[in-house]
């Protein structure tokens, strides 16, 4: 079916299609998902798709939500936040469409009519990690980024070292710590951690943003560093540092049967303001804080390679849509893989759409593919 036919057959009115712009969230991600849905709702081109913003309080509710991007925008003094309300928006199949229902408490359900494509804008558990596309994909309906399998694998960065590792990716030293090990027996964590040696870093296993993350140079900060990480995940993974240059690379799926693509690689320095690494607040709230140069000022062979173990770590896991791909470049010119994230920052400011733009493809233009993806992409098994 050619765009414009199926264009026209997006909705039964035949108007434009109707793209839900979901966000909010359950997770500790919960602000930068909606800093992610003010430049997305903002970017948008209005003209080609009818735009429903629907937020997702921390409660769980589903929510019809504001358009005023002002609302969702990260400020010096707060972090954005989806309200809960008297009403909740539930999506249902009715009459072999995907309608969108309003209910509240001894009122009639309310029908807002069908939705086309759903655009997930949602970081972190219970949205990045496979449940809200397994929702989707019981609902039957089309959505932009990764499936259930490949947003679970990409979540989870235990897994997802274990897929990268099978797949022939060069990955570095690291363990995976369950509560049970934990609970259980931490003196044996610890003798693991002195074994890979000296700065490690401490993450929550399915978390993102640089939550939880800290950076530890002996024995003596582990166990506030764990705990930290347990705030947010009470799986964790502790990984060697390694002396490198971060390298990423933005991954836009192919269309029809074509190979994925590839940005020209970014490389992100962390400029100052206290920031041994690139955490939270470099990433969102500061302003100058980090900078991307893009093409990395790499060899031209290693630019190669980067963008070939990007596209290779996207089919490992079995991506859709987009993702990002990070590495680390060693002064020996190895290139080890960090992760993979099936659900990239995407605020105008984020690395991802900054190196499509970098690569010739604008923000506003990055958007219009991956809706147009996700028209053409089938549900269920593929």
């Amino acid at each position: 079916m050619s765009e414009d036919n199926l264009t026209a057959s997006a909705s039964s009115t035949g108007a434009k299609p109707r793209v839900a712009v979901l966000f909010g969230g359950r997770s500790s991600e919960h602000a930068v998902s909606c800093v992610t849905a003010a430049g997305v709702l903002g970017a948008i081109n209005k003209d080609k798709y009818e735009v429903i913003p629907i937020g997702i309080a921390k409660s769980g509710q589903w929510v019809l939500a504001s358009a005023d991007t002002a609302q969702w925008s990260l400020s010096a003094t707060s972090l954005p936040e989806v309200p809960p309300s008297s009403e909740t928006v539930t999506l249902a199949e009715i009459g072999g469409e995907h309608q969108l229902i309003v209910a509240a408490p001894n009122e009639v359900p309310q029908e807002l009519g069908t939705v086309d494509v759903v655009f997930p804008l949602l970081h972190g558990p219970f949205g990045e990690d496979g449940t809200i596309q397994g929702l989707l994909e019981l609902s039957d309906t089309r959505y932009v980024g990764a499936g259930v399998l490949a947003s679970a694998v990409g979540m989870d960065k235990h897994f997802m070292k274990v897929v990268f590792e099978g797949a022939g990716l060069h990955v570095g030293p690291y363990i995976a710590v369950t509560d049970r090990q934990w609970l259980k027996d931490a003196e044996s964590v610890r003798k693991q951690v002195d074994r890979l040696g000296f700065p490690v870093f401490v993450k929550p296993a399915r978390a993102g943003s640089s939550m939880g993350i800290s950076k530890v140079d002996s024995l003596d900060g582990l166990d506030a560093a764990v705990e930290e990480a347990r705030r947010h995940d009470l799986k964790l993974v502790i990984e060697a540092g390694i002396v490198g240059r971060e390298i990423e690379c933005a991954v836009l799926e192919g269309r029809g049967t074509a190979a994925p693509r590839t940005s020209m690689p970014g490389e992100i320095s962390v400029a100052g303001g206290g920031h041994e690494f690139y955490d939270f607040n470099a990433k969102y709230v500061e302003d100058d804080a980090a900078a991307l140069s893009c093409p990395a000022d790499i060899p031209e062979e290693a630019i190669a390679r980067v963008r070939e173990l990007a596209a290779v770590a996207f089919d490992a896991v079995g991506a859709e849509g987009l993702s990002r791909v990070d590495f680390f470049y060693t002064p020996e010119g190895e290139l080890i893989i960090n992760e993979i994230n099936t659900m990239p920052g995407f605020t105008p400011k984020s690395m991802y759409p900054q190196m499509w733009a970098a690569s010739g493809l604008d923000y506003a233009e990055l958007i219009d593919e991956l809706i147009y993806l996700a028209l053409h992409r089938k549900t269920g098994l593929r």
